[in-house]
């Protein structure tokens, strides 16, 4: 069986995210069989999880699982992600990265449009809820959101 580039692109994006000195962040769909993830941050059965090593402990970005240990609201949580969960991979400074579209007929996927907004509205939340590492910084610069907005450059994989 050939393994899908899927968790290839998550490592791929991760690595060059950090290295740039960016704050990599996953959306996730919390409906997936698998996902095991603290229900109170999950918005219309989505989330968004910060995976920047100073707010994760122990990350595993494998083949079939992403998996970490994270605080949320100062609780310690241990987060279960099947790659098959995860939509998108981005960075929370400017939105580059990737988002991933189904290969099965029967998942609608969103449109640009929308994915967009899902984007956004993202970036919104993650700012206000993002796992706190033990230090309860995240390591990511806190931004405001007064600088210019530009549209997202993500490209949709198929």
């Amino acid at each position: 069986m050939v393994v899908s580039t899927k968790p290839y692109l998550i490592r791929a994006i991760y690595e060059w995210a950090m290295e740039n000195g960016f704050t990599p962040q996953i959306l996730v769909d919390a409906q997936v069989s698998g996902v095991d993830v603290p229900e109170g941050y999950v918005n219309e059965g989505k989330i968004v999880l910060n995976i920047q090593n100073q707010a994760v402990q122990h990350l595993e970005l494998g083949n079939e699982l992403v998996s970490f240990s994270a605080r949320f609201g100062g609780v310690p949580v241990q987060i279960s992600v099947p790659v098959d969960a995860v939509l998108a991979i981005y960075t929370r400074e400017n939105g580059d990265g990737l988002s991933f579209v189904s290969k099965d007929p029967n998942v609608e996927t969103e449109g640009e449009e929308s994915q967009e907004e899902s984007r956004e509205e993202s970036r919104e939340e993650s700012r206000e809820e993002s796992p706190e590492s033990d230090s309860g910084d995240d390591g990511g610069p806190d931004t405001d959101g007064s600088g210019p907005k530009r549209g997202s450059h993500l490209k949709l994989v198929k």
